[in-house]
């Protein structure tokens, strides 16, 4: 497949390094074009333009990569569907609700396919809980606790994320959005929403602190903490069953080494048969998942991780920040 980026920073390198192998990058998209002449330099093919209208209807694309800021990732997913491309937008593929409504009507309008990045769900733990929970030896599911967070940096109250115009708001919006997302594809539709998002160090109009109590109908819950003001980098994931507990730390690099426990009950009960995984290597989500991503071209496959699965996630954090004033 050809490659438009739309997007050329941080994420759009990740995207370029994991594009599959035969594809390629036809044009490198961003407003400060010498982001994207460098992105061009890298992948040692393509052009690099400015406006993304014209990235996104070059014939030559078959696909686009949308890695801009939130407020624009809905505007240039749009234009690429309407333009007939399939896209793959990073979360939350948009800022509200209804902006995530007009991209399911119109993707379905012109039958493309839209998947939304969400990685984490291909991180090598998370696909080793998803087999362990598939095997049916955890039993039905009680509940799930989860925790994600970083220390910001010098400067961060004055970064784009801060700007609740440019980002849609703040730490819930950014890393709660995967622990939703994650929640959800493990405990299926939150039915109550309750929780709260707060401001509680930085100087800035938007969360840096935000706790969640989701349940199912069946009162399975997921409760889920993220933070900007975590100072020490943490990931932690816990799933408990009738009969296991699965618990997932780190993510690599400063979250620490990637790492699944897999706790068994046995009949007997007492301390558990134990297993640990350890994931050491670099971080191949996102290779795995633009390869899911073409996958789901050629199969014509709903993606498991589409529109409609970060319309869900969205629709509880706009339901937080509403009950918290934000």
């Amino acid at each position: 497949m050809n490659y438009a980026i739309v997007g050329c920073g941080l994420i759009g390198k990740k995207r370029l390094a994991g594009l599959p192998a035969g594809s390629k990058l036809v044009v490198a998209c961003d407003t400060n074009l010498s982001r994207a002449e460098e992105l061009v330099k890298l992948a040692q093919t393509g052009k690099a333009v400015g406006d993304f209208k014209i990235a996104v209807t070059n014939p030559q694309v078959d696909a686009v990569v949308v890695a801009v800021i939130n407020s624009a990732l809905a505007d240039v997913s749009a234009a690429a569907i309407r333009a007939g491309k399939h896209v793959i937008v990073e979360k939350p593929a948009g800022i509200s609700v209804k902006q995530l409504d007009e991209l399911i009507a119109l993707a379905d309008k012109h039958k493309v396919c839209v998947r939304v990045g969400f990685n984490h769900r291909y991180h090598p733990a998370f696909q080793k809980a998803r087999e362990i929970f598939a095997s049916g030896v955890m039993g039905e599911l009680m509940f799930l606790r989860a925790r994600y967070g970083h220390g910001g940096r010098i400067g961060y109250d004055k970064e784009w994320r801060a700007d609740p115009k440019l980002s849609g708001g703040g730490e819930l919006i950014d890393q709660g959005i995967h622990l939703i997302d994650l929640a959800g594809w493990f405990l299926g539709e939150f039915q109550k929403v309750d929780g709260h998002a707060a401001t509680y160090f930085w100087n800035m109009p938007v969360d840096d602190n935000a706790f969640l109590n989701l349940q199912t109908a069946k009162g399975q819950t997921a409760w889920l903490h993220v933070s900007c003001t975590e100072w020490k980098n943490l990931f932690s994931f816990e799933i408990y069953g009738r009969h296991t507990k699965l618990a997932i730390e780190g993510l690599g690099g400063s979250y620490g080494v990637e790492k699944l426990f897999h706790y068994q009950m046995k009949p007997e009960m007492g301390i558990p048969d134990t297993k640990v995984y350890e994931f050491p290597g670099a971080d191949e989500s996102w290779k795995i998942e633009m390869i899911q991503f073409e996958q789901d071209v050629q199969l014509k496959l709903t993606p498991d991780a589409g529109l409609a699965e970060a319309r869900a996630a969205l629709q509880i954090v706009e339901t937080i920040y509403k009950n918290s004033g934000f």
